[in-house]
């Protein structure tokens, strides 16, 4: 069984995993099958050493992964095999606080785990903006892509999602055609330096909700 965790509510989090503790281990029986590690402290010797470590008098055993988005990715590599053939005595418990749709261990977990949210900020994408830009709702937009480009997506990327986003929708429709030769136009902008690429995007999200 594996949990995953996401959000920022610290108490909220707490409890459930309480109630987790609760359900697969006795209290006499936690100190001896239950492990807490934290990433970034942790490496992949630690996490292989409790994962593939007995229960102890106990049917089951829990380990926890606090802060599981700051894993190396060594550790993320070797969670994603131990996906494929979990062992049926632990209960794994993965804390995010911070979630990438994008992620392959939440991709992975989404199959077969159980996924609770918590009160979270789920970091924005290039599928979200293109969706406020349909709406036409230009200032959620902009905000948008003011945080794509605060958490380091590069403007080709930003791009690229765009156009895949409407190749998918509506690639033969005439629109489609008019949001093509805006995007190449910031891209040349981008390129030739004649706008800097923050500008260039707000640019072109400004004309893309004038008519989407």
């Amino acid at each position: 069984m594996v949990y995953l965790l996401i959000g920022q509510d610290i108490a909220a989090k707490e409890v459930q995993l309480k109630k987790i503790k609760q359900e697969f281990l006795p209290s006499e029986l936690q100190d001896f099958n239950l492990d807490t590690l934290y990433a970034k402290e942790s490496t992949l010797k630690d996490i292989q050493e409790r994962l593939l470590s007995i229960p102890l008098k106990s049917v089951k055993r829990i380990m926890v992964i606090k802060d599981a988005h700051l894993l190396d990715e060594e550790s993320r590599n070797f969670l994603l095999a131990f996906f494929k053939k979990p062992q049926k005595e632990l209960v794994l418990v993965l804390d995010f606080a911070q979630y990438d749709s994008r992620d392959e261990l939440i991709k992975n977990i989404s199959a077969g785990g159980q996924i609770l949210r918590f009160k979270e900020t789920v970091n924005p994408d290039t599928f979200a903006l293109n969706r406020q830009i349909q709406l036409k709702k230009t200032d959620s937009a902009l905000r948008l892509l003011n945080q794509l480009l605060e958490n380091g997506e590069a403007p080709e990327r930003i791009l690229g999602g765009l156009r895949y986003a409407w190749e998918k929708q509506d690639a033969a429709s005439l629109n489609a055609r008019k949001k093509l030769k805006l995007l190449v136009s910031a891209d040349l902008e981008i390129k030739t330096g004649r706008l800097k690429p923050a500008f260039a995007l707000e640019k072109l999200v400004v004309n893309l909700c004038s008519f989407a």
